[in-house]
């Protein structure tokens, strides 16, 4: 290689001219040094293709809906705001940051409302989370500045059984409030636990339905609460055989509607056929009545519904943990379950006596306990607690 040709190359290009020319490995620190640079927070923004990544920003709030980040008064430890100035305000500029329960202790707002302008670096997929430019599904979290802490990172650990250890493996953590008490001071003790919760609208809730009552054995479908049927996610909406919003306390039972609140609460909605949600209508549950044509297994007659077998028990804690979640102290009706079925627009739903006998002839399955938990990761940050502990309605309300 002549002078001139060394000149127009440069020292970094003439370098690796002669690596090449003379057979040499090309040295791989460079490679491996971009395929470890972390995003901006505008860069991931501009990044949401479902790949994985690496983000560095400042914690700016906890979001609440696709607009809206609250900076104090936090609600919940499911999300964070990230952004590249620890004094931004503006949603747009902002990444929503999914915690999950691996990392709530330590990045939680509720828990940590210190996080507040402190810079995070979080590893996961970039994908959109409350309907905004977000982070799901986090496999690493660690603070970066100042005074940095040990980087969580999450890896499966082996159970030392396979046993689900009772509540879940909740009992120390979530439920250690409510543990060894009964009747008053239990339900007290739960309503404290579970209205801690993130809030959703009812747009947002069609995408929360579409994740966690999903077909295990079909992730592009739905399974429909009183068919069973299999239903491809995309087919929601409002015409014959479409599926739609069933509110398994009926939203007329206390008049709370669809507003953000009981009428949002994914705890009690489930995915149903349009015109079977419209036959079970606002009747309250109990045995009997004639088969439904459409959806069989259930039985209804002028003033009640009863459910297939396989769902009797599910619709019965999803009654109770309405009953426990509004107490009437947040601005909402205080719902409970009595012994009626002509409730009407009544803050009640019945019959109790029934609801606690389904609840033991159909114990939590597999399908339910996934659901609680995918509302409790991904969506709202809190349990039913009838699933973790369906002996506690019998503690609360008797046999």
């Amino acid at each position: 290689m002549n002078s001139r040709t060394a000149a127009r190359f440069g020292p970094r290009r003439l370098a690796i001219a002669l690596t090449v020319a003379l057979g040499l490995a090309l040295p791989m620190v460079a490679v491996a040094a971009s395929a470890t640079t972390g995003l901006t927070v505008a860069q991931a923004i501009n990044t949401q293709n479902g790949s994985t990544a690496t983000v560095t920003g400042y914690v700016v709030g906890q979001p609440t809906a696709t607009n809206t980040v609250v900076r104090s008064g936090f609600t919940a430890d499911t999300a964070i705001a990230i952004a590249d100035l620890a004094a931004e305000t503006s949603t747009s500029k902002m990444l929503y940051v999914q915690v999950t329960a691996t990392y709530r202790a330590a990045f939680g707002l509720l828990s940590n409302p210190g996080l507040m302008g402190r810079q995070v670096t979080v590893t996961g997929t970039l994908t959109a989370y409350f309907s905004h430019a977000g982070l799901k599904s986090p496999t690493a979290m660690s603070l970066t500045s100042p005074n940095p802490t040990p980087t969580l990172s999450q890896s499966p650990t082996p159970s030392p059984t396979a046993t689900t250890p009772p509540g879940g493996g909740y009992d120390e953590t979530y439920y250690k409030n409510a543990i060894g008490k009964t009747g008053p001071a239990l339900r007290s003790a739960l309503h404290d636990i579970i209205k801690v919760q993130t809030k959703l609208s009812y747009s947002q809730v069609w995408e929360a339905l579409k994740s966690t009552d999903e077909d295990p054995n079909n992730p592009n479908n739905v399974i429909l609460l009183y068919t069973g049927r299999s239903q491809s996610k995309t087919s929601n909406g409002g015409n014959a055989d479409d599926w739609n919003r069933e509110h398994v306390w009926a939203k007329s039972h206390g008049d709370f509607g669809t507003a953000t609140g009981p009428g949002t609460d994914v705890h009690h909605l489930r995915p149903d056929d349009v015109s079977v949600n419209a036959a079970r209508g606002n009747k309250d549950f109990d045995n009997g009545g004639s088969p439904v044509a459409e959806a069989p297994g259930n039985y209804t007659d002028s003033d009640s519904w009863e459910p297939r077998n396989a769902v009797k028990g599910d619709v019965a804690r999803m009654l109770m943990y309405m009953a426990i979640r509004y107490e009437g102290n947040d601005g909402w009706p205080n719902l409970e379950m009595n012994q009626l079925v002509n409730n009407g627009t009544a803050p009640y739903h019945g019959r109790l006596s029934v609801l606690l006998q389904w609840n033991q002839l159909d114990p939590p399955d597999a399908f339910e306990k996934r659901r609680n938990q995918v509302i409790y990761d991904d969506w709202q940050g809190n349990r039913n607690p009838f699933i973790d502990h369906p002996e506690w309605a019998t503690a609360i309300w008797g046999n």
